[in-house]
């Protein structure tokens, strides 16, 4: 019975945008309507990585420690004795009120943009014949995020093993970057221009490198390593510190443990960090040189200064992080800048296959 008002719950949370989109699109063509559903669910995706993030930044990852619901109820009002009796025994654990909501309102968000999901792969398969593109992006997005459930239930039940947290994480840009693709698939941003070939294989290239960045950066907040390294440029005065690789690579264990299960050394957090560090200078070069080359192409320019624009954010919120000690501000800055570096890039290479379809090329010389 509870699973039951967990989803009408969720249905009714889903039902605000989704209702604000059929009264908004009523009048428009059945790609446009859809293009403006896809756009919302998109918006609401992204907002879900940063809460994610809000999550596990306040540590609110285990606020309800079962799933999907709260101590087997659909909201933390009915489980409020439980949440009252964790919080007595431990009242700076994982458990109390406000990490409980924290936890809830991520996945009434995330059970909600599922649901918006799978009411764009009905409606992309029901106008296929009125589509420019197939539904079949549509259908890859839907098992995607049943796949991303499925990580966020292991995320709790396996009390934030590092490798499922991190997995979550990615998940949910590889997400971001399959509805990138369907919306612009069903309608290109205004002005947005497709790259040329070599531009465009430059760009899945670097955007490969954001997302392994993004995967390191996941395993530093999982492994709670951003102030294992004090100081910036170097790590706690030093250029090369002491680092365990092995360990803080290992990544079948759990969350503070080695293989072994003892402690993890503070060895591994460095090089959890620093790793990251020094990854993020390749990253930021790649990110930028394809910028300089897009800057070249008249058609091609705001694309270009969106990565300069990102790269240098990205700069700031995480050197920010490490000199004034993790704000919670600049780590969600990170976290979001993150995603929309994904998302830009993501645009370039659907752009390339959409854009130079027959009938529908742009130069972009």
């Amino acid at each position: 019975m509870s699973h039951l008002r967990l989803l009408i719950l969720a249905a009714v949370v889903a039902l605000v945008p989704l209702s604000w989109w059929w009264l908004s699109q009523r009048g428009a063509s059945r790609p446009a309507r859809l293009a403006a559903l896809t756009a919302l669910i998109l918006f609401l995706t992204f907002d879900l990585i940063v809460f994610g993030a809000f999550t596990r930044l306040t540590d609110s990852g285990l606020g309800c420690p079962d799933w999907p619901g709260c101590y087997g109820h659909a909201s933390p009002v009915g489980a409020q004795a439980d949440i009252h009796a964790a919080q007595t025994a431990m009242p700076t654990g994982p458990v109390t009120a406000a990490k409980a909501w924290i936890e809830m309102i991520h996945r009434y968000l995330a059970m909600a943009v599922g649901g918006l999901i799978l009411v764009a792969a009905g409606v992309a398969w029901r106008d296929r014949q009125q589509l420019p593109h197939s539904p079949w992006w549509a259908t890859v997005t839907l098992v995607w995020v049943i796949v991303q459930g499925l990580f966020g239930k292991y995320t709790v039940t396996l009390k934030l093993y590092p490798a499922i947290v991190t997995l979550h994480l990615l998940g949910a840009m590889v997400l971001l970057l399959l509805l990138v693709m369907q919306h612009v698939s069903f309608r290109p941003p205004p002005g947005w221009a497709a790259p040329d070939r070599l531009l465009a294989r430059r760009a899945a290239w670097v955007l490969a490198l954001v997302m392994a960045q993004a995967a390191l950066g996941g395993w530093v907040s999982t492994n709670y390593a951003v102030l294992a390294c004090s100081g910036f440029p170097s790590c706690s005065g030093q250029w090369w510190p002491e680092m365990d690789l092995t360990a803080g690579f290992t990544v079948l264990r759990e969350l503070g443990r080695d293989a072994q299960g003892g402690y993890l050394p503070f060895a591994a957090l460095v090089a959890i960090h620093w790793v990251h560090r020094l990854f993020a200078m390749v990253v930021a070069v790649a990110v930028l040189a394809l910028a300089a080359a897009l800057m070249k192409r008249a058609a091609l320019q705001r694309q270009g200064r969106w990565l300069v624009l990102l790269v240098v954010c990205q700069i700031i919120t995480g050197v920010s992080n490490v000199v004034l000690g993790w704000p919670i501000v600049a780590a969600l800055a990170h976290t979001a800048g993150a995603a929309a570096l994904v998302g830009v890039l993501g645009s370039l290479w659907a752009a390339s296959r959409v854009l130079q379809a027959p009938g529908q090329a742009l130069s972009a010389r």
